[in-house]
Parts: C-alpha cells; structure tokens; sequence
C-alpha cells in the first residue's frame, strides 16, 4: 500500500503540474481539496481521467468522487479495491 501512495503522489504532482509540491509535502491523510493541497473542480476531473488511464477505475456518480478524493489515503483504498489494471 505505501508504494501505492508513493505512486500516487507522483501522479498527482504530475499530472496536475504541482511544481512547488515534493512527494514528501503531501501527507497520506492530508486534504486534497480545500485546505490541504488546495484542488480544485478541474483537478477533480484530472484526478478522475487518471484512475480510469493508470488502474482502469471508470467514476460515474460524481459524489463517489467526493469520498474517494478526500485524501491519497482514500484513493489508494479505492485503487486497491477496484483496479483492473
């Protein structure tokens, strides 16, 4: 699980142009939205094309999203479960 964090992180940063944000900056239970790391509805919908890319996990109902981009801790639990790749 900690190196499905690891690659999250990284995605996250990547994928998301965080240029200032080091792995080590974002803490496992850290808030994606809002106060933590500050995303916003686009990134959201960023968040959302890299589950379906890299683990296959298509989101329809928008409020799951809310629940599983609460933190890399929720998303990798999410990932976990449901990945089919």
């Amino acid at each position: 699980m900690d190196a499905l964090k690891h690659e999250l992180k990284s995605k996250i940063i990547e994928v998301l142009n965080l240029e200032d944000i080091a792995v080590e900056d974002i803490n496992d239970n850290d808030a994606l939205f809002g106060d933590g790391l500050g995303l916003d509805s686009i990134d959201a919908l960023e968040l959302i094309v890299l589950l379906d890319k890299e683990y296959g996990i298509k989101l329809t109902d928008p409020k799951e999203g809310k629940t599983i981009f609460q933190s890399v801790e929720t998303m990798a639990a999410y990932i976990s479960a449901n990945r089919t790749k």
